[in-house]
């Protein structure tokens, strides 16, 4: 392991210098030096050979002293606006997790969905894809991981074991939900899932200049989520691994022993819940609200809203004795750090393939690519990405991928919205491997699942998403 981490960290650095000093024919050698750093950072992203974060900090190393893009435009990236938008974002998970809020709203869910094994399943499934809308898709599995845990022990015989088919299946069903209700959670709103906020990011630089509010994504997010929430369900329980148990009261009995270890709602559970309420209901009516104000002096902004709501958390009070206000500052030393860092250097990615002319490049590359048919070439694209995430993390894949998918969305002269968000939906649709998402590897060590059993699962998932996302594009390509 260790070996193989030295060879990539050599590799890198190795690949830029090749792409510096022999050029790529046909390329402007300031193309060719940005191909080169690009690879840099996919084979360090890839194989982890550093923190993602640490590399996502290249741009800022490597573009000015190689004559890429200037210091200021390269660090001008790292102060997007998405950047603080998912910033916000993390502030108000991080406020819900300090307080417990999580795991009430998620316990409060599954209690209330029945005593069946499948209700049980659909339980955990819904709080999962509830939960993971607005905290971190690795933040839900971790909450729920535990709780899930202990309702499997009560299946478990003296020697520590699941005998049957029927247990087996729902263990397995049971923590597979957790991972796939989060990841397609997450896919539901603009700050659910970090490669959300990067492609908007990616598409209101100064290369597309592209807007993608809070609502735009929803209209594409949700309704794709929500099918594929409910398909995924019947399909897990009903078809893959159905379990047959029936009723299983005792399982719901945990839950409710876990709720009422919560005791009452406390008064910083309450304040949390009313700031991330109205925050969501602001970032959906976001768009209407700021019609309101027609002077262009004004501007009601999700990025606004959002930043207010994380503010507001710093200052309204709270009741305990150690803790003057619902957040101090010291709790930040929990924020992702290094997942703003991953935005900031996809931007900078952006940035330098403007200025580089390698959208144009791409462009006149693709210009001989059969594009009358939108739909099918949008499909294509999207199964690229498919491709592509299965190999490297979603981030990084909306970061490398969606700067050359919007670039020829501008080259056909369609909004890269269209060619955009789909892709970068799929970035989310990776069910089939454990090391594929956090949370699919955070299911996988419980034991109850085999990497077999998740690649079969994940193989009709990623199916089935590409079959609905074909679905999507075509209504957009009709509709929108």
């Amino acid at each position: 392991m260790e070996k193989n981490r030295t060879l990539s960290l050599i590799a890198g650095p190795l690949v830029f210098l090749i792409f510096c000093f022999l050029p790529i024919s046909g390329l402007e050698p300031i193309a060719s030096k940005t191909i080169g750093v690009i690879a840099w950072m996919l084979i360090w992203w890839i194989t982890e050979a550093v923190p993602m974060g640490t590399t996502s900090l290249l741009p800022v190393a490597v573009f000015p002293l190689f004559g890429i893009l200037s210091i200021e435009k390269t660090c001008l990236a790292y102060g997007n606006k998405y950047v603080f938008l998912f910033m916000s974002g993390f502030i108000i998970a991080l406020a819900m997790e300090k307080w417990n809020l999580h795991r009430r709203l998620a316990l409060s869910i599954v209690h209330r969905t029945g005593l069946g094994a499948d209700r049980i399943i659909l339980g955990f499934y819904t709080s999962s894809y509830l939960i993971s809308m607005w905290i971190s898709n690795t933040a839900t599995a971790l909450m729920m991981f535990p709780i899930a845990s202990s309702v499997i022990a009560l299946l478990l015989h003296e020697d520590k074991k699941l005998h049957g088919k029927k247990e087996k299946n729902f263990a397995l069903t049971l923590m597979l939900s957790i991972a796939y209700g989060a990841s397609i959670g997450g896919i539901a709103t603009l700050v659910g899932s970090p490669p959300n906020a990067a492609m908007a990011g990616i598409l209101s630089s100064d290369t597309f200049n592209t807007t993608v509010s809070f609502f735009d994504w929803l209209k594409f997010g949700l309704p794709f989520s929500f099918i594929l929430f409910i398909s995924s369900y019947f399909l897990l329980v009903k078809v893959i691994f159905p379990n047959k148990l029936g009723e299983f009261s005792i399982g719901n009995n945990i839950i409710r022993d876990e709720l009422d270890k919560l005791g009452s709602w406390k008064k910083e559970e309450k304040r949390v819940f009313v700031v991330f309420v109205l925050t969501a209901i602001l970032w959906i009516l976001q768009e209407p609200i700021a019609k309101w104000f027609p002077s262009e002096n004004i501007q009601v902004t999700d990025v606004g809203i959002g930043m207010v709501a994380a503010i507001m958390l710093f200052i309204i009070p709270s009741s305990k004795p150690t803790e003057s206000r619902l957040l101090e500052w010291k709790d930040t030393e929990k924020l992702p750090w290094g997942v703003l860092l991953i935005f900031g250097g996809g931007l900078a990615l952006s940035e330098a393939f403007k200025f580089s002319g390698l959208i144009e490049k791409v462009t006149e590359l693709m210009s001989g690519v059969d594009q009358s048919n939108t739909f099918v070439f949008v499909s294509l694209l999207c199964l690229v990405g498919l491709v592509l995430t299965a190999l490297m993390s979603n981030l990084a894949m909306v970061n490398i991928f969606v700067p050359i998918v919007a670039a020829l969305a501008v080259g056909a002269g369609v909004d890269p919205i269209l060619f955009a968000i789909p892709v970068t939906i799929a970035a989310s649709c990776d069910f089939m491997f454990p090391m594929s998402t956090p949370p699919n590897a955070i299911a996988y060590s419980s034991g109850h699942i085999k990497a077999a059993d998740m690649l079969k699962a994940g193989i009709i998932l990623n199916i089935l998403s590409f079959i609905l996302l074909s679905a999507l594009i075509w209504v957009a390509t009709q509709f929108i």
